[in-house]
């Protein structure tokens, strides 16, 4: 017989009740002090369950001290013991660990791959998100869920590309038209009218092409038609929300909102709805043919809506909050300034991108000149504006404001580009025969927008607390 714990002859052999295995007695013992389980199977034993079997006895003299051989032999073999009885419990332990192991690993596997599939679902279910709006309104299909499709349809390529051609064609021997400001009548400007404040919140204004119509409205959702020459509101639009973005369409006045929701008013009447984004509106440019209106939102995309039908025909997605957007003045490219400080252009009739440019913060503003390579660009927290070259795709001139600037906006002309601070409004000229700049007018208007009036010949700017300031030669 052997110690099933030992692996040596027994001197005072013992057998467990239970599982039939012969121990060292001095060795259970022990073991089932500390653990009260047989070494063997694990099963709970106690002292007596032990039976003790018959063998020879060997008597062994006590020895006196340790200093005799005899002692020194007892005293290690009570070292072999507790290290027979430490060796068997670290090898339980041992194969316990790894079977624990083994279970938190597979466990880990099996969340990882949890995560990675609902990553991937979220992902999945953010761009379906993204890339379905409904569009709907008095004059349009209410119920019809427009999925994105980033090409333009044939019929608007074909009006894309005859708008680009028409204008690219006349635009360097476009002349002046007759009676537009002068450098010296700009630089006479003054503060001639101011409205009370009319909507609190405004964020930007828009003037129809007669110049005497403003469109802007505020955080309590409605709109106004402001006439500059009568000095009153013509038309109050309801928008239901608060107003973020203005546009004209012709005579037809177009707001976006911070609901998602963009708005055709005609003679003060809600004619359609167009598009639904999933946050507000932050930008609308309209196409120099009339017939595509861009709307921008928070969502993190942009949308083209075909004007004749009211229906969302193409929607792109970007890595950013969009806050700005124009159409390029020939129609064919389309610029997209965002939160990351990136401004994307587009083809607009693919849908797909053609460039990004850096421009090291969030993009407020976006406005071209009819020259059609170079553009005005509004940095948020910047008091300059950067007036980039399309060909060259950098800054070409950086004009200072000397306070944080709004918003920008060019001329017809090319000639003259006004600028709307938080201290200023201010105007810059650009002289094509010297290639030189030169500042006509520095106004302590504080603005949150600015808009040429008709043949330059005035300036509105939009007011911080939601008026409006007309500044011209008195």
């Amino acid at each position: 017989m052997l110690c099933a714990i030992s692996g040596e002859a027994p001197r005072e052999p013992v057998a467990s009740r239970k599982s039939g295995n012969v121990f060292e007695k001095r060795l259970i013992e022990a073991h089932i002090a500390e653990n009260h389980t047989d070494p063997v199977t694990g099963e709970d034993l106690a002292v007596e369950d032990l039976i003790e079997l018959k063998s020879p006895q060997v008597v062994t003299p006590r020895p006196p001290n340790l200093t005799s051989i005899p002692a020194l032999l007892s005293a290690f073999q009570n070292e072999w013991d507790a290290i027979v009885l430490e060796t068997h419990t670290l090898k339980q332990q041992l194969a316990q660990t790894r079977q624990e192991l083994s279970t938190a690993l597979y466990q880990n596997d099996a969340a990882t791959r949890v995560i990675a599939r609902l990553s991937r679902e979220r992902d999945d279910a953010r761009e379906a998100l993204s890339n379905v709006t409904i569009s709907g309104g008095s004059a349009s299909n209410g119920d019809a869920m427009q999925v994105d499709g980033q090409a333009l349809p044939e019929e608007l390529v074909a009006k894309v590309d005859e708008t680009q051609q028409q204008l690219f064609s006349t635009r360097r021997k476009r002349p002046t038209p007759e009676g537009w400001a002068t450098a010296e009548d700009i630089s006479a400007f003054d503060l001639t009218t101011s409205s009370e404040p009319l909507y609190p919140g405004s964020s930007n204004v828009s003037l129809d092409k007669s110049g005497d119509l403003a469109l802007f409205g505020g955080a309590d959702g409605v709109a106004g038609v402001y006439s500059l020459s009568q000095a009153k509101v013509l038309q109050a639009l309801k928008a239901g929300s608060a107003v973020t973005a203005t546009a004209w369409w012709g005579q037809r006045a177009v707001v976006g909102t911070s609901a998602g929701t963009v708005k055709i008013f005609e003679n003060g009447n809600e004619i359609a709805q167009v598009g639904s984004h999933a946050g507000a509106v932050t930008s609308l440019s309209l196409h120099p043919s009339g017939r595509i209106l861009a709307s921008a939102g928070a969502d993190k995309r942009f949308a083209l809506h075909d004007l004749s039908t009211f229906k969302t025909v193409s929607q792109v997605y970007i890595e950013a909050d969009v806050t700005c957007c124009s159409f390029h003045v020939d129609g064919l490219l389309f610029f997209v300034g965002s939160s990351d400080g990136k401004i994307r252009i587009f083809d607009i009739k693919t849908g797909g991108a053609m460039a990004e440019l850096e421009t090291g913060a969030p993009v407020l503003a976006i406005s071209f000149s009819e020259n059609g390579t170079w553009f005005a660009v509004v940095n948020k927290g910047s008091t300059n504006v950067s007036v980039w070259d399309i060909r060259k795709q950098h800054v070409v001139k950086v004009l200072e404001s000397g306070s944080p600037v709004e918003s920008t906006k060019w001329d017809y002309t090319g000639q003259y580009l006004a600028i709307a601070g938080t201290g200023s409004v201010s105007v810059q000229q650009f002289t094509k025969a010297s290639k030189s700049w030169s500042e006509l007018l520095r106004k302590a208007v504080p603005s949150k927008d600015v808009a040429w009036g008709a043949g330059a010949n005035s300036l509105v700017a939009l007011t911080p607390e939601g008026g409006l300031s007309t500044l011209s030669a008195s």
